[in-house]
């Protein structure tokens, strides 16, 4: 795991693989969707944050681009997914890739928990994606998202049992937080790390530390360090002066907490 892991053994790891979402944001505040911006957006975000990371998250799409601004923990992205214009992510597949760029570390693989017809199937690509990435040499991340709060845990529980080398976990909203926690920690076979989606920027410090006090080991985050940034022309000066200040207190956080 020293691939994408701090000396200390944490992570403090950077997500930028988002598609029609980060689209959806440009046009939302006025600005073009096309792949000149996404491919201008996502290198500044390489250029200003990997250097301060232990991992950053890339489609392959855009792979090629960040490279040269990430001086490890180069994570891409293998699923494909199923969005409308300006919807959510309904569905994902797995691409199973045949060859991994040079660089890469892990392959990541996000899948939509649901308890439904599907759910055996589900749980088999998430054991195809571990295959999958051993099979190419790397570390395998597994972010499962689920609709529901309370489902959390059951996800970890089923999910988990594949044994990815990393899990990438949603940061629980209700309840007793840290005691959730402990209790994704308890059913976990493997290190996880907890995700910023669907936490308001500000609040993400504290579900970092909430996590962490339950027993994840840092995070792998975007929107949390980066939204901010998306109502400039060029984002670089917000980049460095917000965005670099937010992904350090969170990196402080953890090393204090994890």
């Amino acid at each position: 795991m020293n691939a994408l892991a701090r000396e200390n053994g944490t992570y403090a790891m950077v997500a930028m693989d988002q598609r029609e979402s980060l689209r959806s944001m440009f046009r939302e505040r006025g600005f073009d969707d096309s792949h000149d911006r996404m491919r201008m957006f996502k290198t500044a975000v390489a250029r200003e944050l990997a250097p301060h990371a232990s991992g950053f998250l890339i489609e392959p799409e855009f792979l090629e681009h960040v490279q040269p601004f990430v001086p490890r923990g180069l994570i891409m992205a293998v699923d494909l997914l199923e969005q409308e214009r300006g919807g959510i992510v309904e569905d994902t597949r797995l691409d199973e890739v045949d060859e991994v760029p040079g660089g890469v570390v892990a392959l990541k693989l996000l899948v939509i928990w649901r308890d439904d017809e599907r759910r055996t199937e589900r749980l088999e690509m998430c054991e195809r994606f571990v295959a999958l990435a051993a099979r190419h040499g790397m570390l395998s991340v597994l972010e499962p998202v689920v609709r529901e709060d309370h489902q959390i845990g059951e996800a970890a529980r089923e999910l988990g049992a594949t044994r990815p080398s990393l899990y990438k976990c949603q940061a629980p909203r209700q309840g007793d937080v840290v005691a959730r926690c402990r209790e994704i920690t308890e059913v976990l076979p493997v290190p996880w790390v907890v995700l910023s989606q669907g936490v308001p920027p500000d609040d993400f410090p504290l579900a970092v530390e909430h996590a962490c006090k339950g027993g994840a080991a840092g995070f792998l985050a975007g929107r949390a360090l980066w939204t901010n940034t998306l109502d400039a022309d060029d984002p670089t000066e917000l980049l460095r002066t917000q965005s670099v200040r937010r992904l350090n207190e969170l990196i402080a956080i953890v090393d204090r907490c994890a």
